[in-house]
């Protein structure tokens, strides 16, 4: 049998006559004109290619193919208004999914937003992955994200610009970072750039923007850093730094707050990290997506810049800790 589209309107029609088994009593219940209701079952019947009812006793009476047909009709009907309770639901957020996309640099800066968000609306499933900044951006282009906590455009991400759209939250200052056991350990002096020349780095590979951005403030001041160890880990870097010889640059969020982690001044200052919000640009946003928005807003003028494990010390350098803020809009995400 070919198929062939079947309205709700026509099978609920149907539902009521074989309930009242009459046409006019169906009609009523219905509020509809009785011509109506019979031209729609009539319709039904020719689209199917049977007779539904048996019209010819004094009530009306289904078919054994109108019993058939009803059988799988009411489930159909059911997964429907299941449908239209599922929608509502996604509008008033007690149910959705949400994808977030983070580096890890972000994933730890972030981590109380995700939780924020989570506790607020606990009908929502967000899954978080961890990738790389340009994996970020062309998942929320090509849809396969709906949302990226990342930095703000760096000279090799500009492929995507076109399709999205970042949102600044706050910036984040950089720190060079070392063990306990280092030289440089408690050092108030800045370093040089020079000096930093000759130290071991272990670095996140160039495929992240914090790496680019470290790139980019080597060229400016004309060194060339000795990379020892490239990764895509942050728990890695931050093990390896623990050890004591080697060194990296993370958020001085990072590396004034987590223990076995010391910051180092430097000078010239390392850049500033903008830490943004990037979605699509003029396409779909789940209700899920806008409220995640709305919040991450919220989070950023209410977070505390810097928040203290219960075995860290107290942080070295609290004149850096007061981070630029920014309200972007929501009405868009």
């Amino acid at each position: 049998m070919q198929s062939k589209l079947m309205f709700p309107r026509s099978i609920r029609y149907l539902l009521a006559v074989a309930e009242h088994q009459s046409f006019t009593r169906a009609a009523e219940a219905l509020y509809v004109s009785q011509p109506t209701l019979s031209q729609q079952i009539k319709q039904l019947e020719e689209a199917l290619g049977v007779l539904l009812l048996d019209r010819s006793g004094r009530s009306i009476q289904l078919t054994d193919a109108g019993q058939v047909y009803l059988t799988h009709a009411r489930r159909a009907l059911e997964e429907l208004d299941a449908g239209i309770r599922a929608v509502s639901e996604v509008e008033d957020l007690s149910r959705g999914f949400l994808r977030v996309g983070m580096t890890p640099i972000t994933e730890y800066l972030t981590t109380s937003l995700l939780d924020d968000f989570s506790a607020r609306y606990p009908g929502i499933t967000v899954s978080a992955m961890e990738m790389s900044q340009d994996q970020i951006e062309s998942g929320v282009a090509e849809n396969s994200i709906d949302v990226g906590i990342a930095f703000t455009h760096t000279p090799a991400t500009e492929i995507w610009s076109g399709k999205i759209e970042m949102h600044t939250m706050f910036k984040e200052p950089l720190s060079l970072a070392v063990g306990e056991s280092h030289p440089l350990c408690g050092q108030q002096m800045p370093v040089t750039a020079a000096v930093l020349e000759k130290e071991a780095l272990v670095l996140l590979s160039p495929n992240f923007a914090l790496r680019r951005h470290f790139d980019l403030y080597c060229l400016e001041q004309g060194i060339t850093p000795h990379i020892v160890i490239e990764t895509n880990s942050l728990s890695m870097i931050v093990q390896s730094v623990g050890l004591g010889r080697l060194v990296t640059v993370l958020p001085t969020t990072i590396a004034c707050t987590h223990s076995g982690l010391y910051a180092v001044p430097m000078l010239p200052e390392l850049p500033n990290h903008t830490i943004a919000l990037i979605c699509s640009r003029g396409a779909y946003k789940s209700p899920a997506c806008r409220a995640f928005g709305v919040l991450a807003s919220e989070w950023n003028f209410g977070r505390c810049p810097v928040t203290l494990k219960p075995d860290a010390r107290p942080c070295p350098r609290p004149e850096v800790c007061a981070r630029e803020k920014t309200s972007f809009v929501t009405d868009e995400l």
